[in-house]
């Protein structure tokens, strides 16, 4: 009977060990596999913290390609004047109207010393009739009569952005040398309308 029990009573405390073991082990398995999707869930987070950043990046460079593109939609810049022309010694020139809501981009070299002026088509009428009544050469009269808004005498090259058109429909920009020249322009306009009357239409 001693004997009996004592076999039954191992029996049974092996069995729960057994039984203790195996809870065990499947416990220690699903932490494991808990664990494991941990470590999956924090690689994925990282992946997408990675790829939010990227598009966090790339949606500013859009944003910012966006606004240049509408800046420049909004105030476009043209090149009007390009091909090279010959001036005729103290007796020719050339002459363009810097356009009204426009910013103008006066850029032009020459193989030979020129002069360049902007003039209010009041003073481009008078160095005509200054011209006419033989008060001088073109290459004279353009630049010495009334008052240009700025001049360049004798040079090869110029690059200025005259701002005074942005708001007035007034103004002649005239080459003239005194030898025989061509000269190469650059001429472009931004289009950049004033909000009220600029430069000689001011007054």
């Amino acid at each position: 009977m001693w004997t009996a029990a004592l076999a039954a009573a191992l029996l049974f405390t092996a069995g729960g060990l057994a039984l203790i073991y195996l809870d065990d082990t499947n416990s220690q398995n699903v932490a494991n596999q808990l664990n494991a999707q941990n470590q999956a869930l924090k690689s994925q987070n990282r992946q997408a913290q990675a790829q939010l950043l990227t598009t966090q990046t790339n949606l500013k460079a859009t944003l910012a390609e966006l606004a240049t593109v509408r800046a420049e939609l909004e105030h476009p810049t043209l090149t009007i004047w390009n091909v090279p022309q010959q001036i005729t010694a103290d007796i020719g020139y050339l002459a363009g109207g810097a356009p009204d809501t426009f910013t103008y981009h006066l850029r032009a070299t020459s193989n030979g010393p020129m002069s360049v002026s902007i003039l209010t088509l009041e003073d481009f009428a008078a160095a005509l009739n200054c011209v006419q009544n033989g008060r001088g050469p073109t290459n004279y009269c353009m630049h010495h009569t009334g008052s240009p808004v700025i001049s360049w005498l004798g040079v090869t090259r110029v690059n200025y952005d005259f701002l005074g058109a942005e708001g007035c429909a007034d103004y002649v920009v005239v080459f003239t040398s005194a030898g025989n020249i061509t000269v190469t322009p650059n001429v472009g306009v931004t289009y950049n309308p004033s909000s009220a009357s600029t430069g000689s239409c001011a007054n």
